[in-house]
Parts: structure tokens; sequence; C-alpha cells
């Protein structure tokens, strides 16, 4: 007899490169473009410590998942997770959070796509990069991970721009520029910043809920989860560096859209 709680296998069409651009396509949205700027408001000078506590719990946090789905490479994620080790309310406990987390975390990265492609009409914007971005998802997952290539390198790409531009030009002599008018940042500073900045590392749970998608998921996961976040932490360093290069601390701090302001 059929159990009704079962469900059909999911095909194993993915590798390694996939299942690392699946992650770089989670973490590298809308926390690069909009973290720094609260981020450095709230560490002052002490940003790039913030910054390094942020990737340090990120990889904390990752190496976990990767472990969890290594052992167990189901398309669950997080309730799987719970359900198996401690039991089924935590499992949905740990489902219902996962589920209100991303909802949350889908509704700040969309607002920010509004908010850098047209500012005065960024609610529009953002539901209609929902709807889109929902059709992608129904449409199966290889045309998703191929909207997310091309979505990863348009992001890589602009980084890439913002840190040659600083490369080139050095510090800017606009107001804020530099860092004589940072704050020197404070523990609690630091704590907030980083907390902001781990938002931007949000997204590497996501190579785990394809333990039923991609091939050897004990040996590819957990590469493809320390790859994703290891490629993620070199972006945003230098990232970070180039926007405080070229704005300032007080300047990143100042601004809605750094990104696009040190551009």
């Amino acid at each position: 007899m059929t159990d009704p709680g079962a469900h059909a296998p999911l095909s194993r069409r993915l590798g390694l490169t996939d299942a690392v651009v699946v992650g770089l396509g989670a973490m590298l949205g809308a926390g690069v473009f909009v973290a720094f700027g609260p981020a450095a408001a709230a560490a002052g000078r002490l940003l790039p410590v913030a910054l390094v506590l942020a990737s340090l719990v990120a990889w904390a946090n990752a190496d976990s998942t990767a472990r969890l789905a290594a052992r167990q490479p189901t398309s669950g994620g997080a309730y799987a997770y719970g359900r198996a080790r401690l039991g089924p309310a935590w499992g949905a406990l740990a489902g219902w959070a996962f589920l209100v987390g991303k909802t949350l975390s889908a509704g700040a990265a969309t607002w920010a796509v509004g908010t850098y492609a047209w500012p005065d009409q960024a609610r529009t914007v953002a539901v209609a990069t929902v709807v889109v971005l929902t059709g992608l998802a129904a449409a199966g997952v290889r045309r998703g991970v191929a909207v997310t290539r091309a979505v990863v390198a348009l992001t890589l790409l602009a980084l890439a721009v913002v840190v040659v531009a600083a490369v080139v030009s050095g510090p800017t002599d606009a107001p804020g520029g530099g860092d004589g008018a940072a704050g020197p940042g404070t523990v609690l500073g630091v704590l907030e910043g980083a907390g902001v900045l781990f938002f931007a590392f949000a997204g590497y749970a996501r190579v785990a809920t394809l333990g039923e998608e991609v091939r050897d998921p004990a040996r590819t996961l957990p590469r493809a989860v320390a790859l994703a976040l290891g490629v993620v932490l070199a972006t945003y360093a230098a990232t970070a560096w180039a926007l405080v290069d070229v704005l300032g601390v007080t300047g990143v701090a100042a601004s809605a859209r750094p990104v696009a302001d040190a551009a």
C-alpha cells in the first residue's frame, strides 16, 4: 500500500557547478546592494570587523547545514533535519521559521531590486519581480539554474565594475569621502553591523534543499556550500573595500544605494 505522505523522488540532474550557482544566486542578491549602508552607520570605522564577524557566523552556520545535508540528502531542508533529529514538533517549527524567514528576505530582496532599478516605482518593480521569479521556480529547477547563472554573472559584473572603478579612481573628494568623519565604532555597533551584514550571507541553506536533485549529494552538498560561501565572502570583502575607498565610511553610511553611488 502506498504511503500517502510519500512523494515521487526528484531527478538528480544537478552537479557541483549547478549547486554552487544556486548558492551564489541565493546569497549574491539584495544584501550586498543594501546592507553595507546601515552596517557602516552602525559599525563606523569598524565595518571590516563587522564583516569578518558576520562571515564567521555564516561559515559556522553553513558548515553545520552542509553536514546535515550530507547525512540526510532530502529536499526538506531545515524541516527534514529538525524532524529527523529532534522530532516532528521541532521539525515543524524549523520548517515554519525557514518559510517565514525566506518570505521576509524575499520581500527585502525584491524591494532592493525596485530601489535600484526604478526608485519612483520600487513597489511595482518588487511585485513584478516576485511574479517573475515565482514563474521561474514553477518552470523547473533546470530553467531556474539557467536564469540564476545569468543573474549571478550580471551581479558579479556590476560588483567588479565598482571594484575596478575604486582601483582606477582612488578615494573621492566628494562630501563624505574618506574616513575622517566616521565614528570610531563600538562593540554594540559592530554587533549590529554584523547582524545587518549577516543578511547578505543568507542563502547558503538553499543549497541544502537540493538534496534530492544533485548527484552524489553526500559529497556535492558540503563542497557546494563551502565554495559558494567562499566566493561570496571574497566578493563582499572586495566590495566593502571599494565602497569605503570611493565613498568613505560616512559616505557609505549615508547612501541608500552605495553600490550605485560608487560605480
